[in-house]
Formats: C-alpha cells, structure tokens, sequence
C-alpha cells in the first residue's frame, strides 16, 4: 500500500492520503492497487481515496532546560547598561568634535565659494555629521531608560 504525506500542516496534524485504483490488465483481468506505478499502461479508475488525519507529536522541553535565574537577568541587564553607556559616551565624544569640525569648517571662506548656495554644499555633510551623532544619542538614551 502506497500512502503519500502532505506534511505537518499549520493546526499541527498530519494526514496521508490512500487512494485505490481498478484496473484491466492486458489479459481482461481485474486488478486493484493502492501502487501508482502498477497503472502504468493499463486501463485504469480510481475507486477509493482514504484521508487518515493523525494528530502531530507535541515536543517536550526536558525537564533539565534551563532556566534564567533573576541574578543572571539582573546581571546581563547591567551587562548592557554599561554596553549602553559606553557607547553613549563615545557618541557624545564623536558629537563635540563634529560640532568642532562643523564650526571650523564655518569660519573658514574657500576662494571659489563666491556664491553661498556653495558654501551651504560644503557644510552639508559636516552638518550631516552632527545630526546623526545627536539622533544616536537620542536613541541611546530611549534604549537605557527602557532597561532601568
């Protein structure tokens, strides 16, 4: 007997599905099959189709999983404080000398900027620089008080 497999589907069964052939064979005789590739060349019809839905397995976790202790959370929670802070600190750093830079680059008057538009393209990336530095602290700062 020949049975096919759909696989688990999403609700978590599996079904197989049976299906029987009739057919005459070159000699006049009947023959019934569940085998698909005794069809080959013979006069047949199908005559029975059989779903059999079986439930699947549910997985069990070991009793020995392991668990997260609360001193291990608190701990990885300091762990990424101090990840946190670190960063926010060198942001902060990285933010004063683009703002340094920025200002620099301000004061200082190029000989072919004789328009202003020219002078606002060479700041831009400068100021670029200082937004993305202030935003990365913005968000470092959300991401600490989320965890305190």
């Amino acid at each position: 007997m020949i049975s096919v497999t759909f696989g688990t589907l999403a609700i978590g069964v599996q079904a197989q599905v049976t299906e029987i052939y009739n057919c005459i064979d070159r000699d006049g005789k009947r023959l019934y099959t569940s085998d698909k590739r005794e069809t080959n060349g013979l006069k047949c019809k199908l005559v029975s189709r059989e779903v059999n839905v079986v439930p699947a397995q549910k997985p069990s976790a070991p009793s020995s999983f392991p668990r997260e202790t609360p001193q291990a959370r608190d701990s990885a929670k300091a762990r990424q404080r101090d990840i946190l802070e670190k960063e926010l600190a060198t942001e902060q750093q990285q933010l004063d000398e683009a703002r340094k830079t920025l200002a620099e680059q301000e004061s200082m008057r190029m000989g072919d900027e004789k328009n202003y538009a020219r002078v606002l393209e060479r700041l831009q990336p400068y100021k670029d620089s200082v937004d993305l530095h202030q935003k990365n602290i913005e968000a470092l700062k959300r991401e600490l008080s989320s965890i305190r």
